[in-house]
């Protein structure tokens, strides 16, 4: 018998990290990282967050994580496949009113299948992300201009490695307070948590891994570099430092999710630069609220 519950605190989220981690493939959508910084990188979205488990023999089988207004983020165990219709289901319930969408891994069939079931449609245009991957032998230098360090983030280094971030990707919610809820959180190790500074000591790009121990694979999320730093090789050094330290800590792999499209190339750019090749894609649906309506 599968059970239903509500996501109710850091317990359950380490439920949906098991899942993801028994599930995992280097073609995956959701690495234990993605989770851990995907739930704690900003503070008070909690009410905007409706996720639901479902449970079987003390195991997590299935797990829907909505975006509202109108997203969905799940992971389903393959040998459980009609559970991928039943989280579904839950989301449309829970979403009426508005358009849905949902992505997924290209290498996720038993999610394509139940999606198309339900009549959700492929977007072909628009931004995707790749999977791409590497093994962690025979790792690129790590090249730096004259005065730049790379090293560990450390306590001393948080307000900085926020503005960094802030600066990278503004407008940004990330913030002091939700950074260090992600250094409390698991699997964070503070050794995979990279950073380059600049000559006068702030914090000029970053990288953070996180390892999955039972998969041996390291996931990169995110990596960013201050503007006025930009075109100096910096993400790249970062990188490589960071896959250096994945490596030391016994990750065998490692893994990142760059836009694919060519609306926004660099990244992808940089992490074939370093080796990353292509695994898989993601793939998005859509279904109308109009379409609701009428059936």
């Amino acid at each position: 018998m599968v059970d239903t519950r509500r996501y109710a605190g850091p317990r359950d989220l380490r439920a949906m990290q098991e899942l993801t981690s028994r599930i995992w493939s280097p073609e995956s959508r959701w690495h234990v990282g993605d989770l851990a910084w995907g739930r704690f990188q900003h503070v008070g979205r909690e009410a905007e967050w409706p996720t639901m488990l479902w449970d079987a023999g003390g195991r997590t089988l299935a797990w829907g994580w909505i975006e509202l207004p109108g997203h969905l983020e799940l992971a389903v165990d393959p040998g459980r496949p009609e559970l991928a219709d039943e989280v579904l289901g839950w989301f449309e319930e829970t979403v009426r009113d508005t358009d849905r969408s949902v992505v997924v891994s290209s290498a996720e069939t038993h999610l394509v299948e139940a999606l198309e079931r339900r009549g959700y449609l492929r977007a072909d245009g628009g931004p995707f992300f790749v999977h791409l991957s590497r093994d962690l032998q025979a790792l690129p230098e790590i090249r730096l201009p004259a005065g730049y360090v790379a090293r560990a983030v450390g306590d001393e280094d948080v307000p900085g490695r926020v503005l960094a971030h802030r600066a990278a990707f503004h407008p940004s919610r990330v913030s002091v307070e939700s950074y260090s809820a992600v250094r409390d959180a698991w699997p964070y190790r503070q050794d995979l948590d990279r950073c380059v500074v600049a000559p006068d000591g702030s914090v000029a790009a970053y990288c953070l891994l996180w390892l999955d121990e039972a998969a041996g694979a390291a996931r990169i999320e995110p990596v960013g570099t201050v503007p006025e730093h930009r075109g100096r090789g910096l993400a790249g050094a970062a990188c490589s430092a960071g896959l250096r330290a994945a490596r030391a800590a016994g990750a065998a792999l490692a893994v990142v999710a760059p836009r694919g499209d060519d609306a926004y190339p660099v990244p992808a750019r940089l992490y074939r630069g370093l080796g990353f090749q292509d695994r898989a894609r993601s793939l998005h649906f859509h279904a109308h609220a109009a379409s609701d309506a009428q059936s």
